[in-house]
């Protein structure tokens, strides 16, 4: 496995793209920042605004970002709905969040019925290793759904993962959410709505709140951080300073959702994330917390030296908490024991990576 030469990123992550030189795409992206003109970029914001009579729809987990973005685009005098697509397994601290949300924008929540959300989480687990892949689907899905309804055509996301975490070259470049984007960057993995159908009594109805809608002509999905340069821990320090909380058990400094987090301020909202996040080490040799401080590599908060030694030390930690929420306690949601997340762990991890089971 060959790590960026300046971040910490490997070759192993998908669609990933390094240069002749060792740098890839995420460090690429980031270079070009000061040679773009983001006061244009912040007029083209104003001006696709006002072609919608400033009205826009922000996704939203409850997280730091979406709250930054419903924030922001309040400051520039859009009128705001927050649409959240309920989560697998809300926390606590979630629900703070999606309440503190609702005292900044007007906020629609669509809870789609969680019996069938569990059967797609152990589903999702079991096909292909991820457990949070009706999340992904239901957080595209359900905004446009009610942008429909609700007769609003923009829709706001965030960053551009690509240009934030690395992608194919050019993918950095994408300002529009286009059905095209999705499909090919939105998490699926191969799995389409219509393959649950008929398994452990799925409908087709059941997965209407998984599937984009047939036509999404007039409605446009933007990410903000093609129109100015995104920051994470911005977006979390503006936040908190609206009211979002962060996860400080026992009146504790707030800490990270699990030891292999980096940041203590992302991905609060759902005590599945863990149990994501390290069979995508497992699959890929990297974890969340190894994206998180390659970003901070970036901006120059952490050596790339500090950096390695944290996530070989702790990128691949086990979650037997996130959030405070046990594993064990996770798993029984979603009707899965221990033994059988043990199996699925050693199924999916890359040989090519580990040369040794490393199952929990």
């Amino acid at each position: 496995m060959i790590r960026c030469r300046t971040c910490c990123l490997p070759n192993s992550k998908p669609d990933i793209y390094f240069d002749a030189s060792g740098q890839c795409s995420a460090c690429i992206s980031f270079a070009k920042r000061p040679t773009i003109d983001w006061e244009s970029r912040g007029k083209e914001l104003v001006a696709l605004l006002d072609r919608f009579d400033g009205r826009v729809i922000v996704p939203s987990s409850g997280g730091k970002d979406s709250t930054y973005i419903a924030l922001r685009m309040k400051e520039m005098g859009a009128d705001v709905t927050a649409v959240t697509a309920t989560t697998c397994h809300l926390t606590p601290i979630g629900r703070a969040n999606l309440d503190n949300l609702a005292r900044h924008v007007r906020a629609i929540e669509v809870t789609p019925n969680m019996t069938v959300r569990a059967k797609l989480n152990r589903l999702g687990l079991s096909l292909v290793g991820d457990i949070s892949w009706p999340e992904h689907a239901s957080i595209f899905s359900v905004p446009f759904r009610v942008a429909q309804q609700v007769g609003i055509g923009l829709l706001m996301y965030g960053e551009n993962p690509q240009a934030e975490y690395g992608g194919p070259m050019g993918s950095d470049e994408a300002r529009e959410m286009t059905r095209r984007w999705t499909s090919e960057f939105g998490g699926f993995l191969g799995l389409r709505p219509s393959d649950f159908v008929g398994m452990q009594g799925i409908t087709e109805r059941d997965m209407n709140d998984y599937r984009l809608p047939l036509s999404t002509n007039g409605i446009e999905a933007h990410f903000l951080g093609a129109y100015e340069p995104w920051d994470s821990r911005r977006n979390a320090n503006l936040s908190a300073a609206n009211g979002f909380d962060l996860y400080a058990p026992h009146g504790t400094s707030p800490h990270c959702p699990t030891p292999a987090n980096w940041w203590a301020f992302e991905n609060l909202d759902n005590a599945q994330t863990g149990i994501h996040d390290h069979l995508m080490f497992k699959k890929y040799g990297y974890g969340r917390g190894c994206a998180q401080i390659s970003v901070d590599v970036r901006v120059g908060t952490v050596d790339r030296g500090s950096a390695l030694k944290w996530v070989k030390r702790d990128d691949g930690l086990f979650p037997e908490t996130y959030v405070g929420v046990s594993i064990d306690r996770v798993l029984d949601r979603i009707g899965t024991t221990r033994p059988e997340l043990d199996e699925i762990i050693e199924r999916f991890t890359n040989k090519e990576l580990f040369s040794c089971s490393q199952a929990a």
